[in-house]
């Protein structure tokens, strides 16, 4: 049992890491244009869009994953209520913001293909339709979720004498931040991006440096 709980924080810690690095991917290779333009429909329309949005939505899944190795490594501690907490809120979170994600993928995607057969840019004016639609209504409380998931972990990695203090604070900035950062240009948003890439090997790597602790126990 213990051997298999070290080897689940391994992979747990790979699936962290591994999720930060699609996080600024995902705003890197993602395409930005005039989206009221026949260049925004190239935009949609293109392999890129599909590619950095899929990224995204695997980056969530595997975060899901590495905060699921988070809690086991919590779980013997004080902290344990509060890690079960938080990872139960951020399994909300990814859940509700995937259905989002996947509707901006590909239904922006089927626009862009639209618009440039038919060389109409007015059909762009669907993108709002569905970035603006009942998808909302799951995407930011999704988003809430998941920043108060991340914050509830920071607390239980604080009060658990287990890992670093401070190892789980940038994962929580990192996700606090993220509906604002989508009102920002490219050049903030793959900052952002890069910000959660660190926090995510900050924390990957205090997960598995900490592992000494979970074979003594």
């Amino acid at each position: 049992m213990l051997n298999s709980n070290i080897l689940r924080i391994r992979l747990a810690a790979l699936s962290v890491v591994i999720s930060g690095i699609f996080f600024v991917l995902y705003p890197a290779i993602r395409p930005f244009s005039d989206e009221s333009s026949l260049q925004g429909a190239e935009a949609f329309a293109s392999f890129s869009w599909i590619l950095a949005h899929s990224l995204a939505m695997v980056a969530f899944v595997l975060l899901a994953l590495g905060l699921l190795g988070l809690y086991i490594r919590l779980q013997d501690t004080k902290a344990e209520r509060r890690a079960i907490q938080a990872l139960v809120l951020s399994w909300i979170g990814v859940g509700l913001t995937l259905p989002y994600y996947g509707a901006e993928t590909f239904g922006l995607h089927a626009i862009g293909q639209e618009a440039l057969r038919e060389k109409n840019p007015a059909l762009l004016s669907l993108a709002n339709s569905v970035r603006l639609g009942e998808g909302v209504v799951f995407f930011i409380p999704g988003l809430l979720f998941l920043a108060a998931g991340t914050v509830l972990f920071s607390n239980a990695i604080w009060k658990s004498n287990s890992l670093p203090i401070w190892s789980g604070i940038p994962l929580a900035v990192g996700f606090a931040l993220y509906i604002p950062q989508f009102f920002e240009p490219q050049l903030i948003r793959i900052a952002h991006g890069l910000l959660i890439t660190v926090a995510c090997m900050l924390l990957g790597w205090r997960m598995l440096k900490g592992r000494e602790v979970v074979q003594s126990t």
